[in-house]
C-alpha cells in the first residue's frame, strides 16, 4: 500500500518534530511539569503511553500527503503539519474540560491529573505553539504563503470555537432541527481537516483552483467522517471500535441518526420527549431507530459525502503515491467497522 509506505516515514518525522518544538520551547528546569503535561497528552509519557495514546495523527498526515499529491516534497510542509496537530490537541484539552471528560484514549485527561487551571494553561500553550510552528514556513517559502497559512489557521480556530459553541449550546436543548447539525460538525470536525488539506496544497505552490479542490476534499472528508462516527456511536461494534454504542443515547447527544429519528415524529420521538434514556433501554431504541430509517439514512449520507470528497480530490489533479495514499486513507476512515 502506498499509504503504509509513506506513513512509515512521515509518522516518525511528525513525532520527532512535535517533541522538538515542545521540548525546545519548555527546557527550563522550573517548567518540567508543564512539558510533562503536553508530553503526557500527546501520548509520549505516563502510564499507557505509546501508539494508542498518541492517536493516528490523521491531520498532520493529511497535510503531508496533500503536499506530496500536489507534486512537492513533504518535509517542507512539516511546520504546517505540526501546526494543525497542535491546534487539534489544544481543542481536545479544552473540550475535555468543557465536557467534563475524565478519560481520553483510555487514560485520565490532563485536567483530571493536574487540575482545570493548569489544563487550560497547557491548552493555551499548545495553541501558541501551533502558531509559532507555522511561522517556520518562512525558511522555505515566501511571505505570501506564510501569511495565507496564518490566515487559514486563524479562520480554522474561529470555526472550531463556533462549532464547540453550538455543541455546548445544543446540550441544553431537548430537540434541535436537523439543519442545525451541519454547521456544528462543519466547525468541530470538517474545518480542521479542510485546513490540513489546504495547507498541504498551499505549501506545494500549486494554482489556487487546485488548492481549493484539496480544501473541498478535506472539508467533505471531515463531514463524512463525523457522520460515520455518529453511525458508529449507535450501531458500531464495541469490541472492534472501543466506542460505546450506548453512551450517545444515554447522554442525549444530538447526532445525525438521533436527529433523523426525532424528525420522523414516531416511536423514538415519543420516548425521547419523556426524559433521560436508561442504559437498559438502549438496545430496543437502537432497533426502533433502524426501523424508522435512521440507520439507512446515516449510512447513505456518509456514502454520499464520501463520494463527493473523492470527486473533489480528483479535481485537485493530484499525482503519484500521494494521491493514491489519500484515496486509501479515505477508504480506511470511512469504512470503519460497519
Amino acid at each position: 500500500m502506498a499509504l503504509e509506505k509513506l506513513m512509515g516515514v512521515m509518522r516518525p518525522a511528525i513525532e520527532d518534530q512535535l517533541k522538538n518544538i515542545i521540548l525546545s520551547t519548555i527546557n527550563e528546569e522550573n517548567f518540567h511539569d508543564l512539558a510533562s503535561m503536553l508530553c503526557y497528552h500527546l501520548g509520549w509519557e505516563g502510564e499507557g503511553a505509546g501508539p494508542e495514546a498518541q492517536g493516528k495523527r490523521i491531520r498532520p498526515l493529511l497535510v503531508l500527503l496533500c503536499t506530496t499529491a500536489a507534486g512537492a516534497d513533504w518535509p517542507q510542509a512539516l511546520p504546517a503539519a505540526l501546526a494543525v496537530e497542535l491546534l487539534h490537541n489544544f481543542s481536545l484539552i479544552h473540550d475535555d474540560i468543557q465536557d467534563q471528560s475524565r478519560e481520553r484514549r483510555g487514560r485520565p485527561t490532563i485536567w483530571t491529573k493536574w487540575g482545570i487551571a493548569q489544563a487550560i494553561n497547557a491548552g493555551d500553550l499548545m495553541f501558541t505553539l501551533a502558531n509559532h510552528s507555522l511561522l517556520s514556513l518562512q525558511a522555505d517559502h515566501d511571505e505570501g504563503v506564510v501569511i495565507r497559512g496564518i490566515e487559514i489557521l486563524y479562520q480554522t480556530s474561529i470555526s472550531l470555537t463556533k462549532g464547540q459553541f453550538l455543541d455546548l449550546a445544543y446540550e441544553k436543548e431537548k430537540i434541535i432541527p436537523m439543519e442545525a447539525y451541519w454547521p456544528m460538525i462543519a466547525g468541530k470536525t470538517a474545518a480542521l481537516l479542510a485546513a490540513s488539506c489546504e495547507l498541504g496544497a498551499l505549501v506545494a505552490g500549486i494554482i489556487p483552483e487546485k488548492v481549493k479542490a484539496f480544501r473541498e476534499f478535506g472539508y467533505l472528508l471531515g463531514m463524512a467522517f463525523q457522520v460515520q462516527d455518529d453511525w458508529l456511536g449507535i450501531w458500531g461494534d464495541v469490541s472492534a471500535t472501543g466506542k460505546s454504542n450506548k453512551n450517545d443515547l444515554v447522554t442525549g447527544k444530538k447526532s445525525l441518526p438521533v436527529l433523523y429519528a426525532l424528525n420522523q415524529n414516531k416511536g423514538f420521538f415519543k420516548r425521547w420527549k419523556l426524559g433521560e434514556i436508561e442504559p437498559k433501554e438502549v438496545a430496543d431504541l437502537v432497533k426502533l431507530m433502524a426501523l424508522e430509517g435512521a440507520e439507512a439514512y446515516t449510512r447513505e449520507t456518509a456514502d454520499r459525502l464520501t463520494a463527493e470528497a473523492l470527486q473533489a480530490l480528483e479535481r485537485s489533479g493530484g499525482i503519484g503515491d500521494g494521491m493514491v495514499s489519500l484515496q486509501e486513507l479515505t477508504s480506511i476512515l470511512l469504512t470503519r467497522v460497519r
